[in-house]
């Protein structure tokens, strides 16, 4: 059974070693393979911990009491019209994909920032992204592009948008 969870300062091992598992997995072929080797969990824990001290929303998931994923947003960072919130990263080992738990994930989310007083959110994601057909699935609609630098080399980008926190939280049972 899956857990979702707030973080805390202890996760931020795990949380950090999610993240550079994922990347490496995830955007293989896409990022340059040289950035992806470079990846470090001790330098993303560091960045974690502090991350967990800030004014953001960070969820994981365990299974089994191992996390395999975690959910992080709060208010948009870039402004783009029409959104408050934004997703700032979500990210599970790829033996916990396609089990609903990115799903449960972005409902806990989407209904912590809509508790906050948010009303939409955005997330900028690789154009590239085998992932991307996840966002369509819970609702999201892509509605701005641009160029990011990832490891040296601009990658297109693209964003999705939900205009409604509430529907995203109350299509996943509100978790």
């Amino acid at each position: 059974m899956v857990e979702i969870r707030a973080a805390a300062g202890k996760d931020a091992g795990a949380i950090a070693q999610v993240h550079v598992a994922s990347w490496r997995t995830t955007y293989a072929g896409i990022v340059p393979e040289a950035y992806l080797a470079s990846l470090k969990e001790a330098e993303r824990e560091v960045s974690w911990r502090e991350w967990l001290t800030l004014d953001v929303d960070v969820f994981v998931a365990e299974l089994e009491g191992e996390v395999v994923g975690f959910v992080s947003g709060g208010a948009i960072r870039e402004p783009v019209e029409g959104f408050d919130a934004e997703l700032f990263a979500i990210y599970l080992l790829r033996e916990a994909q396609r089990r609903g738990i990115g799903t449960a994930l972005l409902g806990r989310l989407a209904g912590s920032l809509k508790a906050r007083g948010f009303r939409s959110m955005m997330a900028w994601v690789l154009e590239d992204n085998s992932s991307g057909g996840f966002y369509s699935r819970s609702g999201g609609v892509r509605v701005a592009s641009k160029e990011m630098d990832v490891g040296g080399v601009m990658l297109p980008v693209v964003a999705y948008g939900w205009k409604d926190l509430e529907a995203i939280w109350k299509g996943v049972g509100a978790v």
